[in-house]
């Protein structure tokens, strides 16, 4: 079991390295005026500041957790930067937040989204600084805060159902307020702000179900793979037994 874990954790690191995530982005950088660019960032910051809080008397309770959080963040990163072409102005792609959002609660996932979505901006040319608090927002705070209601909601039936629809709603809904970010920042000349969202939603809605179906499916297997090596000895994490 530790062989294939090990191997999980060598295929990702494959994949961090590859260099074909250049091409993917989040809300591009410019692309929010600039009112609504310091609105999210505002939104966001408290929500920041309490995960990090949340981590660090985690880790004073647990140093062990500190290595998982890091693969919950490299998860993250790799599945964020997996770009698909959607709408000016953005790209589909999974987002990994809702395997972090079961392990360690939704805060948490606030900074690792932080962390991914800054070196993505800085070195990678994924979203940008400038829109960073919106896409922390989208992708760091409500997409976490649905995964982590949901699996609470529906552990108690089946887990892996629970693990499913917890990251397959997480991703959907992070696009949900894309679309809302996009469509409040950028109205339809004619229909408005409903039209807006009206168009950014339905073409999300086509690119993402398919997504975030494929990364319920994946999140159900690494989540198997840390349960099992929980089993085995590995990490102590109350929260999944």
């Amino acid at each position: 079991m530790k062989k294939r874990f090990m191997l999980c954790l060598a295929l990702m690191s494959v994949m961090l390295l590859s260099p074909n995530y250049i091409f993917g982005m989040h809300i591009m950088e410019g692309f929010l005026p600039v009112g609504w660019a310091i609105f999210w960032m505002a939104a966001s910051l408290p929500f920041v500041i309490l995960g990090m809080r949340t981590i660090s008397k985690t880790f004073k309770e647990n140093p062990n957790q500190k290595l998982l959080f890091a693969l919950v963040t490299a998860f993250v990163f790799i599945l964020s930067a997996l770009k698909m072409p959607s709408v000016t102005g953005s790209t589909s792609h999974p987002t990994g937040t809702g395997l972090g959002a079961i392990l360690f609660g939704p805060m948490p996932m606030a900074v690792s989204g932080l962390i991914v979505l800054l070196f993505q901006a800085l070195l990678l040319a994924h979203g940008g600084i400038s829109t960073l608090g919106a896409n922390v927002f989208s992708m760091a705070i409500v997409g976490p805060f649905v995964s982590y209601f949901v699996y609470k909601l529906l552990k108690g039936t089946n887990k892996k159902v629970a693990v499913f629809m917890a990251a397959a709603l997480g991703d959907l809904l992070t696009y949900v307020v894309t679309s809302i970010q996009l469509a409040l920042a950028h109205p339809d000349a004619v229909s408005g702000v409903m039209g807006s969202l009206t168009k950014f939603l339905s073409i999300f809605a086509v690119t993402q179900i398919p997504l975030a179906v494929a990364e319920g499916i994946l999140t159900v297997i690494v989540f198997d793979l840390i349960v099992n090596y929980q089993k085995e000895g590995g990490y102590q994490l109350e929260r999944i037994n």
